[in-house]
């Protein structure tokens, strides 16, 4: 039996790999416009945490919307970062491969200000796992965090500073923009924190 986690190199999956220490962890480019810096994010936290990361590598740019599609956002979007299924097809690639590495139990990063999407919700994790449970291998889907916001996620998972400042949440870049909700958050969760922009780490 395996734990696997889904890594995207942001601020709340990368505060489970320290909290959890998943045996395998899998990043995604899926044609998001911060996908290297992602990747690149994710790499180093692997890196430093000695978890076994694998990087899965599909071309889904024209089926995105928003923020992190550089597009205009779909009539639907609740919001300018909003990726039509964006966590049904991450968790759904994650586990074609993690499955054939014997992995029982998926962890995903949703947080609880990831609600204003239903696939942020606690229902739509219900659902996925009973979907994912109810076929080969049996595997179960779990968000440690979503009752937590980041902030408190960071603190109960005692995060050192010098890897939290890995954390890539720009939706629009592979360098920060200063001015997408990802940026925001980021900025917001710092100073909840307490962390100085200047002097972290």
């Amino acid at each position: 039996m395996k734990s696997a986690l889904l890594l995207s190199g942001g601020m709340d999956s990368l505060a489970i790999a320290y909290w959890k220490s998943p045996d395998i962890a899998f990043t995604l480019n899926y044609g998001q416009l911060a996908a290297q810096a992602e990747v690149d994010a994710s790499v180093q936290i692997c890196n430093i945490l000695e978890i076994e990361h694998h990087i899965i590598n599909i071309d889904c740019s024209q089926l995105g919307s928003g923020d992190m599609a550089g597009t205009a956002k779909d009539p639907l979007a609740p919001a300018s970062d909003w990726w039509p299924y964006r966590n049904q097809l991450l968790i759904t690639l994650t586990a074609m491969k993690a499955v054939s590495l014997g992995v029982t139990n998926l962890l995903i990063g949703t947080v609880k200000s990831d609600g204003s999407h239903k696939d942020g919700t606690l229902e739509f994790v219900e659902i996925i796992d009973r979907l994912l449970a109810c076929q080969e291998g049996g595997m179960q889907i779990k968000a440690p965090a979503i009752g937590l916001s980041t902030s408190e996620l960071v603190k109960i998972a005692n995060v050192p500073k010098e890897l939290f400042a890995w954390a890539h949440s720009c939706h629009k870049s592979n360098i920060p923009c200063g001015q997408c909700r990802g940026c925001n958050k980021y900025s917001e969760v710092y100073e909840e924190l307490g962390y100085d922009l200047d002097r972290l780490g």
